[in-house]
């Protein structure tokens, strides 16, 4: 479950930077400090959120990323970095993990590496010294990253407006205007795509880079996922290296090619 948490995760990074007001298929309030807005106000604030999204064309930033089991009292934090880059119709999205933290015991080193490059996703475990390659597309038609992970996880900025108001009722929460953030609170409606994996997810905006500074999904096993975006990087170039993995000596490696429709009879 929290390898699809870590994609989701990573692909709401081309999230909101514009005034965002509630975009809802429903008249029942997201939350009680929510803002009433017209339909062209909507359409007009994920205008915004597509022109942002479209703008990215690298990002970098430290990941502090917590997962808190409340009906198992456990708690674990893991910190990292993330890259994304895009040129063309090309994207790659790279997250490391570095460290582990476990309840109240100390950190720890903890290694774990994710890597998709529009046609291969690779996962590197140095723990179990695994390496896990598996196609999610054919090589003359590699799928953008961000799109590929809203599968689990709504991809704000690309998600079209019909298709949140299909799956969420979206809010804006009411903020001092001096606030550094800007909060979006999205509630799974009971149709949802989405209704056998999340509740409700947030979103906090940094006002000031128009992306996401942190994002809390709370899932239908009442498991909190959040993750905090430190010291962002936007559009300030990353190197190409730092999307190559190579296999560490010594470790093994599974490979799942592309799972094709069976042809209809």
């Amino acid at each position: 479950m929290h390898r699809i948490i870590i994609a989701g995760f990573m692909a709401s990074l081309a999230g909101a930077g514009a005034t965002c007001t509630q975009v809802s298929g429903s008249d029942t309030p997201a939350v009680q400090s929510q803002q009433a807005a017209e339909p062209n106000e909507v359409e007009s604030a994920i205008r915004n959120l597509q022109s942002k999204a479209s703008d990215l064309k690298s990002y970098q930033a430290r990941v502090d990323y917590t997962t808190t089991q409340p009906l198992l009292e456990s708690k674990a934090r893991r910190e990292g970095v993330l890259y994304y880059t895009k040129s063309g119709n090309q994207s790659s999205l790279r997250m490391d993990f570095l460290t582990l933290q476990q309840d109240d015991e100390p950190r720890q080193k903890y290694v774990e590496q994710f890597l998709f490059d529009g046609v291969w996703l690779v996962i590197v475990n140095h723990q179990t010294q695994r390496v896990e390659r598996r196609q999610m597309a054919e090589p003359n038609a590699p799928v953008d990253a961000f799109s590929l992970a809203g599968k689990h996880m709504p991809v704000l900025g690309f998600s079209k407006t019909e298709d949140l108001r299909r799956q969420f009722d979206v809010a804006l929460v009411a903020e001092p205007e001096s606030a550094a953030l800007q909060h979006l609170h999205l509630t799974v409606r009971p149709d949802s795509a989405y209704k056998d994996d999340y509740t409700e997810i947030d979103f906090w905006i940094d006002r000031k880079i128009g992306l996401p500074a942190k994002i809390r999904a709370i899932t239908t096993e009442e498991d909190i996922h959040e993750i905090r975006l430190i010291d962002p990087q936007v559009n300030k170039g990353i190197e190409p290296k730092m999307f190559r993995i190579d296999t560490p000596r010594g470790f093994t490696t599974e490979v799942m090619p592309l799972e094709k429709d069976a042809p209809r009879k």
